[in-house]
């Protein structure tokens, strides 16, 4: 592996930047001036995780409606474990040097990486 501008391995940067969900994502996108294998990761990461942090919060607030409560808590726990099988994977394949594309969102940060250069 190469190394990064922060001096890291890029594989171990990758994983960095799923550490803290999209937290750690913004920061490595930020942060990182030279790897695109690590850009793509924390974009990754960023949608990924801004993603699951945000459709529990609409879920919970739907779960006020009474008699949906019950389906909206169900949802809410499965997305909870999605998440955390995820989070392991990705951290998994971006350790192993590997660019593991999420469905959907893998393309998204593709598109988006080479769209925009955050360092400019």
């Amino acid at each position: 592996m190469e190394k990064t501008s922060l001096g890291l391995d890029e594989n171990v940067e990758a994983l960095l930047s799923y550490l803290l969900g999209w937290a750690t994502g913004i920061i490595f996108l930020v942060i990182e001036k030279d790897s695109e294998f690590v850009k793509f990761h924390a974009m990754q990461s960023t949608i990924a995780f801004l993603g699951f942090t945000v459709i529990p919060f609409i879920l919970t607030l739907l779960g006020f409606i009474p008699v949906l409560g019950v389906l909206f808590a169900l949802i809410d726990w499965v997305i909870g474990i999605v998440a955390l099988i995820t989070w392991i994977v990705c951290m998994l394949k971006a350790y192993q040097g590997k660019r593991f594309k999420l469905p959907i969102v893998g393309n998204l940060a593709e598109k988006y990486i080479t769209k925009i250069d955050i360092n400019e």
